[in-house]
Formats: C-alpha cells, sequence, structure tokens
C-alpha cells in the first residue's frame, strides 16, 4: 500500500523530518500527530506527490484519496454539489451523458439514438451509478449537508460547506489509502461522530492528521509522532500511544541524567588525575576516550513542550457604541443566504453568531471587516473603534511574503519587539523570515492572531480561530482572550473556547435574532 524508506523533508531551508522509514497496509489506521509547524502537513503533501522530499522514496500502490488542511474543490460555476460528490468515482460525466442523450432521444426517435442512450444508461447502471447517488447523498448527509443544499450549485455553498462537500467526494470515491490533514475542522458533533465510525469500518488504509482527540482514540490502530525531525511509532490506540510515549519519555530521561552524571564523573576524575603521576595522566587520557565514546552514544533528554503563554494588550478606548448594523442581506446570486439582520454590540461585550452550515456567519463577518459588500444593508462602526478580523480561511496570509513582512503591517516596532511577539505564539528562529505561505495551518492561525495582537485593536472578528491549533496553543489562546477586556464577535464550533469567554449575547443565523447567551446554548454550539 505505502513504503517510505529514508525519508527527508525540508520546509523553507527548515528540516522538518530526517531518514524517516515505515509501512502502511490495507486496513491500517495511523494518526500522525506532533505540535504545530512539526511537518505533519508537509509529509503528507510528499506522500500524496504534491511535494517533492529531499531525500528518500515513498512507494504508493494502489488508489489514493487526499485532503488537504483547507480544500479548495475547483467545479464548473454550473456544477452541483452532489455532482462534485460523484466526480470521486467519474460518475459525474457518465450521469451529464446519459441526460444529454436522453434530450436529444426527446426529438430524436432514430434507432441510433435509441442504442446511444441504450448504451451509456447500462454503462451507467454497470458502474452503479442509480445507487451511488444514495450512497453520495448519504455521505454528504453524515457530514452535515443538508439534502436541500447537495443539488445546489457548489459556487454558491459557504466555505464550510464546500470543504464538507469535498470530504464527501474523496470518501465517496473508496479509495484504497485515504490520507485526511484536520478533516474535523468545521464539523458538528454528530457529523464528528459518523466520520469516526465511517473511518472505523473504513476497508482500506487510513493515514489522519487531527487535533481532535476522540476522532484519534476511537479510530486508529497506530501513532505516529513526528517531532525535531524524527517520526517515532506507537501501536494501539492515541491513550495507548499517551502512555507509551509518557512511559518512554521517562526512561529516557532517568538515562540521559544518568549518563550525564557518569559523564561528569568521569571527566572530574581524569581531570584530576591528569595533572598528578605520569602513570596517572596515562590513566587519564584513557578515561578521556571513555568519555568521549559515551558522548557519542549519549541519550538527548525528552524535550519539554513550552509552555504557550499568550497575552493580549490592553485596547485603546472607544464609544460606548461599537457596531450598528441594519438590515443586512447577502446573497450569491441564488436565493438570499441571509436577510434583514440587525443589531448592534457595545462596549466590552461579547456576541457569539450561531447558525447551521451556510447559514451566513462567516459571510456576515467578511461584511463587517470590509471583506464583502452587503446585497442590502448597512453598517457603521462607533467612535474610536479599531477593527482586527481573523479569518478562518487565512485570506490576510499571501504566498511569496515572510512572517515578519506579515507582522510589518500591522506593527512599527523594531524587529526585536515583533520577534518577540512572535515568539509568544511560538514563532521562533528562522521561523521570521520564513515565506508565510509555507507555514502549517496551525503556524498560520499563530500568525494572524499575533497580527491581530501587534495592530492593538479594540474590536475583534473572530472566525474559527482555534481551528488548526494544538491543545496547548489552543487553551493559552483561550485564556488570553477570555481575559481581554475588548469587544468580540465570534464564530466558533469550539465549546469550550465559548464557554471561556463568557459572552453576554448570540445572534441566531440566518434569521438575524439576538438573544441572551444561556449556557445551555453549549451543548449546540458545535452543532451550529
Amino acid at each position: 500500500m505505502l513504503q517510505v524508506r529514508n525519508l527527508a523533508i525540508d520546509v523553507a531551508a527548515r528540516r522538518v523530518l530526517s531518514d524517516a522509514s515505515f509501512n502502511v497496509a490495507a486496513g491500517d489506521k495511523v494518526g500522525l500527530v506532533g505540535r504545530n509547524g512539526a511537518g505533519k502537513t508537509s509529509l503528507l503533501k510528499v506522500l500524496a506527490g504534491e511535494d517533492d522530499a529531499v531525500a528518500g522514496v515513498a512507494l504508493r500502490q494502489g488508489t489514493l484519496g487526499y485532503v488537504p488542511q483547507n480544500p479548495r474543490p475547483r467545479a464548473e460555476a454550473a456544477q452541483t454539489a452532489l455532482s462534485h460528490v460523484l466526480s470521486g468515482r467519474g460518475l459525474d460525466r457518465a450521469a451529464a451523458r446519459l441526460a444529454e442523450l436522453h434530450g436529444v432521444l426527446e426529438h430524436d426517435h432514430s434507432h441510433a439514438s435509441i442504442e446511444r442512450y441504450s448504451e451509456a444508461e447500462e454503462h451507467y447502471r454497470v458502474q452503479g451509478g442509480y445507487s451511488s447517488e444514495s450512497e453520495a447523498r448519504r455521505i454528504a448527509s453524515g457530514l452535515g449537508l443538508r439534502l436541500d443544499r447537495v443539488d445546489l450549485p457548489l459556487s454558491v455553498l459557504s466555505g464550510g460547506e464546500r470543504r464538507r462537500i469535498e470530504l464527501a467526494r474523496v470518501l465517496f470515491a473508496d479509495a484504497d489509502l485515504l490520507m485526511l490533514d484536520e478533516p474535523t475542522n468545521h464539523l458538528d458533533t454528530d457529523a464528528k461522530t459518523w466520520l469516526m465510525d465511517f473511518l472505523r469500518d473504513y476497508r482500506g488504509a487510513v493515514i489522519v492528521v487531527s487535533h481532535d482527540l476522540v476522532l484519534l482514540d476511537s479510530s486508529i490502530t497506530r501513532v505516529l509522532h513526528l517531532d525535531a525531525g524524527r517520526l517515532i511509532e506507537y501501536r494501539g490506540t492515541y491513550s495507548q500511544y499517551q502512555q507509551a510515549r509518557a512511559l518512554e519519555e521517562k526512561r529516557l530521561t532517568s538515562l540521559a541524567e544518568r549518563q550525564e552524571s557518569e559523564i561528569k564523573r568521569l571527566s572530574l576524575l581524569a581531570e584530576v588525575m591528569r595533572r598528578q603521576t605520569a602513570k596517572r595522566a596515562r590513566t587519564a587520557k584513557s578515561i578521556f576516550k571513555r568519555v568521549d565514546r559515551m558522548k557519542a552514544v549519549q541519550v538527548a533528554a525528552p524535550r519539554r513542550e513550552r509552555k504557550v503563554k499568550i497575552q493580549f494588550p490592553e485596547p485603546p478606548h472607544s464609544g460606548r457604541s461599537v457596531l450598528t448594523a441594519n438590515g443586512l442581506a447577502k446573497g450569491y446570486g441564488g436565493p438570499l443566504v441571509f436577510r434583514d439582520v440587525t443589531f448592534e454590540i457595545e462596549r466590552r461585550q461579547r456576541l457569539v453568531v450561531m447558525g447551521l452550515n451556510g447559514a451566513g456567519k462567516t459571510s456576515l463577518l467578511r461584511i463587517l471587516a470590509g471583506q464583502s459588500e452587503p446585497s442590502a444593508g448597512s453598517f457603521r462602526l462607533g467612535h474610536g473603534v479599531s477593527l482586527g478580523y481573523y479569518a478562518q480561511e487565512h485570506e490576510g496570509i499571501r504566498s511569496g511574503m515572510t512572517v515578519l513582512a506579515h507582522m510589518r503591517e500591522q506593527s512599527t516596532a523594531d524587529e526585536r519587539d515583533v520577534r518577540a511577539l512572535l515568539g509568544m505564539f511560538g514563532l521562533s528562529g528562522d521561523i521570521a523570515r520564513q515565506d508565510a505561505g509555507t507555514l502549517s495551518g496551525g503556524e498560520k492561525t499563530k500568525l494572524a492572531l499575533a497580527q491581530m495582537v501587534a495592530g492593538k485593536h479594540n474590536f475583534l472578528l473572530l472566525d474559527e480561530p482555534t481551528n488548526n491549533l494544538d491543545p496547548p496553543s489552543r487553551t493559552a489562546v483561550a485564556r488570553a482572550l477570555a481575559s481581554w477586556p475588548g469587544t468580540m464577535l465570534i464564530v466558533s464550533h469550539d465549546p469550550e473556547f465559548v464557554e471561556s469567554l463568557q459572552p453576554e449575547r448570540v445572534l441566531f443565523m440566518p434569521e438575524g435574532r439576538v438573544d441572551y447567551w444561556d449556557e445551555e446554548l453549549l451543548d449546540v454550539v458545535s452543532m451550529a
């Protein structure tokens, strides 16, 4: 299925993987884990053939289904979501051909036309076209797509819906090997549960990158841990991996301490003997050689995870009214996604935007951020309001510009202060001069958050800010925002994150109804 030998990968002149070898056989369910920026996404891209390795080989047999971290399905404007899913097996073309011949048959009843239609219909039936449509709908529904949305053109769907459709297309293709990079991003609880069951029962092999620990624990049988350029394999579930890794780290730490202690003891002994008699000096020379041999095989103590601590600066003062929206509406050429959305947010308030996928949450935030024009209605910012926008698609992070260049767009501070800010988010060292387009999804999230901190805003629009973050970083961001006294408008599927912010009000989309926040809503945050 997949054989990897002596693989080495560089990202922007930074070695993220060295001399890695492993196999993936049919039926294997592999979880690829590691901190943000460790190289997980880069490894998947190499295995999928999208990027080249510096050294080594990756031999793949059978068909591949690959879903990158931010899939962007390409389709003709008129192609429906359903036909895009069917394209996973090429059935969209067969269905289009059948429809075309049926149209011809309506006004041409010749024997040749009937024969062509019959052959096309038989080909479609043999391929499983009729049953496959219901299967495609079942997969799309399992991933949280409403049935009435599946028949719409792909171009009118929201970003979250298009990601689900792309995931559905790859799952429908029934490939021999699935490689999924953060597939649960933007999925609600029911869709996550469905995906867990699907992957657990999948007949082929699976390699999945995810910070969703429940998914990893319930659906995989092996773990590949990537850290500091080394890939270490563990057998069993994610929980079993955590236990085994903790024991291994304890053993290595103890061994490293014993080796270091012995090296120090022998070095001190040899140094003392070297200054004594000629005979003792010769013995000291032998001890120094022994110390050199010990250093050559010395075990490095496991690197401790750096505790992430993030702090947002005190926001500048603004007027009492921060944002007033009147009659906002948005459409994309079809029916309006939402209409007549009217609300106001005051200084220091925290308002959560809730609604099903496709309800227009991201569209609303893009309008308020000035990234999109409303189809109707208007809004205005209050006196002294400085707006910072976190976009879930990272539109503001551009290839060809370094991380430092992105930060300079938001801050006039000197490079040392900017690097200190980046370091607070774990973006330290050479990463500052790295092309931002080569960052991992988690690193792009951290850069976007660092830009907001540098901008010293007092009103934040946050669209899924915890997606792609590893657990320590997610906790640190939640704590930082929870203690920040500015104003926030939040879209999130992360109930723990929302709970930590203690919001006052909620805006239900697409109806635009505003109500007071109730903790019972946390049960539906992950579904909205």
